[in-house]
C-alpha cells in the first residue's frame, strides 16, 4: 500500500525526469526497491521538493536497496531496522565530503531521514516532516520514564516535551559531574544542579523544573534505581497568580512588526496573514495552526476558532485587512492540496504549519522589526491584543470571551497597571510626578 499525500499520484511520476541513459533508469527499477523508489520520486516532487534535493537522494536510495539486499533484506518493513547501518557504511565512504563534524552530523541525518521516509512511504505508514529526533534523556538509565509519563501519568506531549528539556539540562549537568549512574545522586548534588539553573529562569519555569525532577526522582526510586527516596531534596518554589505583568507591545510597535514583513513571498504573505489573525483576535498559536478552509465563512464575512482552551468554540467578523491578506495567500502562497488547513511550511515536504512555527515567526519579526520583548513570540500578540481590549475600557467579561479566557483572573491580570501611563511616565522626564 502506498500513501497518498497532497494530490501525489504515483503512476503519473518517472524517473526519466532525473536521468537521460535508460540504462540507468533500468538499473534502479530492476531493483527489489524499484517501484518503491519510483514512488517516492513522485511523493517528494508533489510535496514541493526541489529537483536538486530528488537527484542529491535517488543513488542514496538505490546504494540502500542493494545494501540491505546484501544482507537477505527482502521487505520494506525489516528494512528500516537496516537504516542506521547503512547511514553510517555511507559516511566512511563518503564522508570526506562533509568539511566539519556537524556537516557531517547533517550528511547523516540527510541519508537516514530520505531513506526512512521512502520506506514509511511504501509500507503505508503516515509521513510528516522528518526531522531528527533526540532519544528521550536518560532513557538508558531511566528506562520506561518516557512510557511512564505517557501512560500511566497520562500526560500530553507537549506535557511531556517540556519533561524532554528540562531533563536533558539534568543529563548534561550530570554529564559535567561525571555522574554515570543515577544511584549516585546527594541531596547536595541535586540542590548544586538547581541552583546553577535557577537564575536563568523565569519562576513558573524553575517551578516547572524542580517538579520534573521529583516526578523522575520518585520514578527511579519506585523502580529501585535509587535506593532511597530523594525527592524531600527537591524544594518547590513559590509561584504567585497574578504575579507577572503580560508582555504586551505598543500599536505602534505593532505597526513596525507587520512592515517587517516582506510580503513579495510565499513565507511573508503566509505570515502576515497568521499575525493579523493573531493581533486582530488573540489566538493562540495552536488555534492558528489548526484553522481549516472550512472555518472560514466568506458569504457571511466570519470565522470561527473551534474547540477552544475554555472547551468552547468563537465566531468572530472577519476583519477587512484580515480577509484581504488571506485572500493573497491563498491565491499566491498556498500550496494546492488536497489537506484543509488553512496554513502551511513553506519547505518541503508541504505539511501544516505547528504552533512552533506560528510562535517562531512573530519572535522573528520582532526581532527584525527591533523591539525589545522579554520571550517574544505569538503571546505577546496576543497580550497585546487584549491589554488594547483594555484600554479601550471593554468590559472583562467580554474581553474574556472575546479572545477564550478560561477563567475571569486571566483577564483581570490585564488590570493591574495602566500600562500606556505607565510607558508615558518611564519615558517622559518626570516632571508630571
Amino acid at each position: 500500500m502506498i500513501a497518498s499525500i497532497g494530490n501525489f499520484r504515483p503512476e503519473v511520476f518517472m524517473l526519466e525526469h532525473y536521468y537521460v541513459k535508460p540504462s540507468t533508469i533500468d538499473r534502479i527499477r530492476n531493483s527489489w526497491l524499484g517501484s518503491q523508489i519510483d514512488n517516492y520520486v513522485g511523493w517528494m516532487e508533489a510535496n514541493g521538493y526541489s529537483s536538486r534535493t530528488v537527484f542529491r537522494r535517488l543513488p542514496r536510495l538505490f546504494c540502500f536497496a542493494e545494501f540491505a539486499q546484501k544482507r537477505g533484506c527482502t521487505d520494506v518493513v525489516s528494512a528500516l531496522s537496516l537504516v542506521d547501518e547503512f547511514a553510517s557504511e555511507w559516511l566512511v565512504q563518503h564522508g570526506a565530503e562533509a568539511k566539519t563534524s556537524a556537516s557531517l552530523r547533517k550528511h547523516a541525518i540527510d541519508v537516514g531521514n530520505a531513506t526512512r521516509q521512502m520506506l514509511r512511504l511504501a509500507s503505508g505508514s503516515q509521513v510528516r516532516h522528518n526531522r531528527h529526533r533526540r532519544p528521550f534523556p536518560l532513557e538508558s538509565e531511566v528506562p520506561g520514564f518516557e512510557e511512564y509519563l505517557r501512560s500511566e501519568c497520562g500526560l500530553m506531549e507537549s506535557t511531556i516535551h517540556g519533561y524532554r528539556h528540562h531533563l536533558h539540562e539534568f543529563a548534561q549537568y550530570l554529564r559535567r559531574a561525571g555522574i554515570t549512574s543515577l544511584g549516585d545522586l546527594s541531596p547536595a548534588l541535586l540542590a548544586s544542579f538547581i541552583v546553577e539553573c535557577a537564575p536563568g529562569m523565569a519562576p513558573c519555569t524553575r517551578r516547572d523544573l524542580c517538579c520534573h525532577l521529583k516526578v523522575l526522582l520518585r520514578f527511579c526510586h519506585r523502580e529501585g534505581i535509587t535506593d532511597r527516596d530523594l525527592r524531600g531534596a527537591v524544594g518547590m518554589p513559590q509561584v504567585y497568580r497574578l504575579a507577572d505583568v503580560p508582555r504586551s507591545i505598543t500599536w505602534d510597535e505593532v505597526r513596525r512588526t507587520l512592515e517587517a514583513v516582506d510580503r513579495r513571498t510565499i513565507r511573508g504573505r503566509r505570515d502576515y496573514a497568521i499575525l493579523l489573525f493573531l493581533v486582530t483576535y488573540g489566538l493562540r498559536a495552536h488555534e492558528v495552526a489548526k484553522l481549516t478552509l472550512e472555518d472560514i465563512d466568506w458569504k457571511r464575512e466570519r470565522f470561527q476558532v473551534p474547540d477552544r482552551k475554555a472547551g468552547h468554540a468563537t465566531a468572530y467578523p472577519l476583519a477587512a485587512i484580515v480577509a484581504e491578506a488571506l485572500i493573497d495567500y491563498l491565491k499566491r502562497g498556498r500550496p494546492e492540496t488536497e489537506d484543509r488547513h488553512l496554513f502551511f511550511r513553506v519547505v518541503a515536504p508541504r505539511s501544516p504549519v505547528t504552533p512552533a512555527t506560528v510562535s517562531s515567526s512573530v519572535a522573528f519579526y520582532l526581532q527584525k522589526a527591533e523591539i525589545k520583548v522579554r520571550k517574544g513570540g505569538s503571546h505577546t500578540l496576543r497580550h497585546t491584543c487584549v491589554q488594547r481590549l483594555i484600554d479601550a475600557e471593554f468590559p472583562l467579561k467580554t474581553i474574556g470571551d472575546y479572545v477564550g479566557h478560561r477563567s475571569p483572573e486571566s483577564t483581570r491580570i490585564y488590570t493591574k497597571v495602566a500600562i500606556e501611563a505607565l510607558r508615558e511616565v518611564a519615558m517622559g522626564d518626570g516632571e508630571a510626578l
